[in-house]
Formats: structure tokens, C-alpha cells, sequence
């Protein structure tokens, strides 16, 4: 085997493919990338049993051949190299790299133990605009739960019905929904349940084209753009009924200065180490909110912002962190409204425009 191809398509290869290598695998093979060169291509893959990644690039073939590589190892190497041409030889038990005056020998694995790419044949599948995807994404993925006894909720619900793109989160404590306007075809509503961090890996990638395809099968979700594809499990179950969460209506709606509220609740929480609690006091007769946070080591906080309320005074404590991922899910926009049914009933943000977001909040105890 021996190719040429520059050092910056190489590493932007090596970027994409190395979110699908084995961290801690004791498979040495499953912490390697796979390397076909052929026809003027070079083929990465990566797999580590749960997800696997398949991206091509134009390369100087001069013979065809198959690789296995450390991929902790080459990726090291390549991101130190010169901006200018690579050229590898060899490859059945090693391979030389050669960059401008540097050149290193590495030790290889057998491309015959290599599992292969799986072959995956959606049963449905949907086109999707990738920079849409990737702002909805970020708005929910924060939500998701980070701990494995319910896998569920480690994954993000994505519905397209009706033309309206929809994701879904939560966490148990938390929930958070995206909608949005999207061309899709009549009659076709398409579902699935994808883990978080995959959904925002595949996103984040920098070989991102305008365009995505998401397929699914029984047991897999496939996403294709370019000349990437990326096969995930499928996260199984039944995600949670999170519309009977939603109330019909409210007690108490308070329509908030995103950049204003950011500010006061930054300056009100430096008193909130020990407790994460902010209380929220909404006065609707002098069309105030009172941010407050206590703290028995370091004393006490407040500030008043002038706010537009609808209906009654009320009362309510949350936690700022949660309060804070939701502020900047929405800091794009200008406003925010805050509605509310009692100080032990969840709080519920909402933020209209391009992208609808709602975001509802289990209280703390006053």
C-alpha cells in the first residue's frame, strides 16, 4: 500500500472517525482505524460496538491495499505535522509516515481481523437540513441524563410530522421540547429515540454538508451526509408521556428581557454555593420579580426587575443551574415568558421564533 494526501484533509479525517474508536477497549483493534486505500480513495472507519463511522477522502493511490493503524497514535502524529503532503508505505506489519523531513514507523494490526463495515437498510428514513438539526441539537442536549440505569432518558425523542421537526428531552427533573417548520413529505412521519451525545457528535462534525439522512432500522439509527456515515444502536423503550406534563393553561405568566434576567440571576447566584435554590417572587399588582438566593455561610442576595406579569402573585424556588442552561438555550433571543401554576407545579419557559423552545422545570422547596 502506498498513497499521498495532505496533512489538513488528513486530520480533519482522523476528527471525524475518532469519535467511533474504543477508549478504554480491551480490543486493541476496536482503539484502531481501519485504512483502504483504492482508486484514488482512502476509507476510514472506526467502531467500538456501539457506534461505527465511515468517511472517505481523495488521495495519490499508487498501490491499493488495507491497514490497521492505532488511531490515539496516528491522530498524535498527524496533528504535529507540517501543513503539507503524508505519504504512507507499507502496512502489512507496519507502515512508514513521511511528512516534508519528519518519517515514522508504526506497528500495524491485521486488516483481516477487521469486523467490517456493518450493512444497514433503513426502513424509513428522512432528509433533514443540517444547520436547523444542529441549533435544535443544542437547545435539548443538555437535558438528556447522564446516568445509565434508565438509557431512555440518555436519548433525544426526534418526531417530523406535519411538516414540524420536533426534539424531545428530559431528564426527570427537567424537560425540554424544540419544534420547528421543515419541508418533509405528506404522510410520512418519521420517529426515533437517539442518544444524546451521538446525536450531538454526529452534528458537531466539521465534514457537516447542508443536508443530513437519518434512517432506521429495528435495532440501528444510520446518519449519512457527504461522504460520511455514521451507524449508532437504537435506543430502545418507550420514551416518557411528556404532554400530560403540559398544562392547559396558568396562574401566573411573566414576560421576561432575556439579557436583563441572564445579568440578575448571574449577580444573585454568586451567594447560591451550598444552595442551589434562587427564589423567584413575582408581584403581579406592582409588575415586579424578585430574584433572591440565602446561604447560611455567606449570607444573603436580591434584585428586583421590573416585569411584564399576566395574572397572580405567586412564588416559586428553582434551581439556577437549571435556570442558567435555559437562558442560554434561548440567548439568541430577546425575550422569554415565564408561566407558572403554583409553587410546588413546575415552571414552564418558553421562547418563541424560528425555533419554538420549551422548557419546563420541576420547583425546589421553598
Amino acid at each position: 500500500m502506498k498513497f499521498t494526501v495532505s496533512q489538513s484533509s488528513l486530520m480533519k479525517a482522523l476528527s471525524v472517525v475518532s469519535k467511533g474508536m474504543g477508549a478504554n477497549s480491551t480490543l486493541p483493534i476496536l482503539s484502531g482505524i481501519y485504512i483502504k486505500a483504492a482508486d484514488g480513495t482512502l476509507e476510514f472507519q472506526t467502531n467500538n460496538l456501539t457506534i461505527s463511522i465511515r468517511h472517505l477522502i481523495p488521495a495519490n493511490v499508487e498501490e491499493p491495499g488495507e491497514t490497521v493503524v492505532s488511531g490515539k497514535v496516528l491522530s498524535n502524529i498527524v496533528k504535529n505535522l507540517s501543513d503539507a503532503a503524508v505519504t504512507f508505505e507499507g502496512g502489512e506489519r507496519t507502515i512508514e509516515i513521511s511528512c516534508d523531513k519528519s518519517t515514522f514507523r508504526l506497528n500495524t494490526l491485521s486488516a483481516g481481523d477487521w469486523s467490517g463495515f456493518p450493512e444497514v437498510n433503513p426502513e424509513r428514513q428522512i432528509e433533514l437540513p443540517c444547520d436547523l438539526l444542529s441549533t435544535m441539537v443544542d437547545k435539548v442536549y443538555k437535558v438528556t441524563s447522564k446516568e445509565s440505569s434508565r438509557p431512555i432518558l440518555q436519548g433525544i425523542l426526534l418526531t417530523v410530522e406535519d411538516n414540524t421537526i420536533r426534539l424531545v428531552a428530559t431528564d426527570s427533573f427537567r424537560l425540554a421540547v424544540c419544534d420547528a417548520s421543515v419541508e418533509s413529505p405528506a404522510d410520512e412521519a418519521f420517529r426515533a429515540i437517539v442518544s444524546g451525545n451521538v446525536f450531538h457528535d454526529v452534528l458537531s462534525m466539521p465534514t457537516l454538508e447542508d443536508s443530513i439522512q437519518i434512517g432506521i432500522t429495528e435495532s440501528q439509527v444510520v446518519f449519512t451526509f457527504g461522504t460520511t456515515t455514521f451507524v449508532s444502536r437504537r435506543i430502545e423503550g418507550n420514551f416518557p408521556d411528556y404532554k400530560q406534563l403540559l398544562p392547559a393553561s396558568c396562574a401566573t405568566a411573566v414576560n421576561i428581557d432575556v439579557a436583563e434576567f441572564a445579568a440578575a440571576l448571574k449577580r444573585v447566584s454568586v451567594i447560591a454555593l451550598t444552595n442551589a435554590s434562587v427564589r423567584f417572587d413575582i408581584d403581579a399588582d406592582g409588575r415586579l420579580m424578585k430574584l433572591s438566593a440565602s446561604s447560611p455561610e455567606q449570607g444573603e442576595s436580591s434584585e428586583i426587575m421590573n416585569t411584564d406579569v399576566e395574572g397572580q402573585s405567586l412564588s416559586i424556588a428553582l434551581n439556577y443551574h437549571y435556570v442558567f442552561d435555559c437562558v442560554n438555550a434561548v440567548s439568541g433571543s430577546k425575550s422569554l415568558r415565564l408561566e407558572l401554576q403554583s409553587s410546588t407545579q413546575p415552571g414552564i419557559f418558553k421562547s418563541n421564533g424560528e425555533v419554538n423552545y420549551l422548557y419546563l422545570l420541576m420547583p425546589v422547596r421553598l
